[in-house]
């Protein structure tokens, strides 16, 4: 246990203000990963490296992967210190695919996989980026700094696509209040920096002394998961680690809310195995299980994690192990996706 939390105390030491950002879980992740220096591994979500650096402190191999050019800039320097052993690739997590083959060769496999769902704490720190409106930025949220930004959502959606958005991505009750605030104030001035779209929102629903969060934190959760299409990346990652990790190879899935946990909760539920068939195609059949459990059910963080770091109370972590069997296959429709506007059609128009 002293090792493992020496780790974690080295694990956070990086430049600058990245000293400040904890990896949440980060002895629950390494006990499920079971790195070691036989191995290689990727880090689908480099972020500020917390995870990444713990894993290279085992001896084992690393590649790591981020779509945001600010994380890939700041991670060069970890790059050089673990030089031969560990390299930083710039792309989505759902292409993880691509990315062990740049490194590694085509049809190489992996021994583990882990991912950090969601925003990063950098993420929300740096006002610039507009991913909150606790200081004011720019309303754009883009995590790769490319395509369309949510001031791009706010402007130029109709009322009925915002609300839809509202309402499944953040779980907010006065969708179609908001969606058609939106829509009749962008018509006199359109909504482009965060703390103005927050204000508006906050003088339409009200806000009660003893409300939790502010009232614009569900919709603001909303645009960001929807303009960096994270359910959907969410999705693509979990079919492209089945494909690239080897039999006995681990999969370990860290993420925030609930909509995330339910995807990962269902593909390892279908990838364990059972009844197969479809209504089109009556015969059943038993699969067999492409992934075991590694822990059961969700693990959440301790309390005392919890209260040193925030960010660390919602998090639930889920992890398999590879089987032998081949991936099952590519059926989207198990993580019951919403259908939503598509964020390509916001850049063509």
């Amino acid at each position: 246990m002293a090792n493992t939390d020496a780790k974690q105390s080295q694990a956070v030491q990086a430049e600058g203000d990245y000293s400040r950002h904890i990896p949440v879980m980060l002895r629950e992740v390494l006990d499920a990963l079971q790195a070691g220096q036989t191995g290689v591994f990727v880090d689908g979500t480099f972020g500020a490296g917390g995870y990444s650096r713990a894993i290279l402190q085992t001896g084992a191999r690393l590649i790591g992967i981020d779509r945001d050019p600010t994380a890939i800039a700041n991670g060069r320097s970890m790059e050089q210190e673990f030089a031969g052993r560990f390299t930083l690739v710039q792309n989505r997590f759902s292409q993880l695919g691509a990315a062990i083959e740049q490194v590694l060769g085509e049809g190489e496999q992996v021994d583990g996989i882990v991912l950090d769902i969601g925003v990063s704490s950098m993420q929300i720190d740096e006002a610039d980026r507009g991913f909150s409106f606790q200081k004011d930025g720019p309303l754009d949220m883009r995590m790769s700094v490319s395509g369309p930004s949510a001031a791009d959502v706010v402007n130029r959606l109709k009322a009925g696509d915002l609300a839809r958005i509202f309402n499944f991505l953040g779980e907010e009750r006065h969708a179609g209040r908001i969606a058609r605030m939106i829509e009749k104030r962008r018509a006199v001035e359109p909504f482009t920096r965060t703390l103005d779209l927050a204000n508006a929102i906050e003088t339409l629903v009200g806000r009660h002394p003893k409300d939790r969060i502010h009232p614009a934190t569900r919709v603001f959760q909303a645009l960001r998961v929807y303009v960096n299409e994270e359910l959907n990346e969410l999705a693509d990652a979990l079919i492209a680690a089945e494909e690239r990790l080897k039999p006995g190879g681990r999969l370990v899935v860290v993420t925030f809310h609930s909509l995330e946990d339910r995807i990962v909760k269902r593909f390892f539920a279908d990838r364990a195995g059972g009844s197969g068939g479809s209504r089109h195609m009556p015969e059943v059949y038993e699969r067999r299980p492409s992934f075991t459990a590694v822990v059961k059910g969700a693990v959440s963080a301790s309390e005392e994690e919890a209260d040193r770091n925030p960010r660390a109370r919602s998090a639930k972590l889920r992890a398999g192990m590879r089987t032998d069997e081949p991936p099952m296959a590519a059926d989207y429709a198990l993580f019951g996706l919403p259908k939503l506007p598509d964020t390509q059609d916001l850049s063509r128009s």
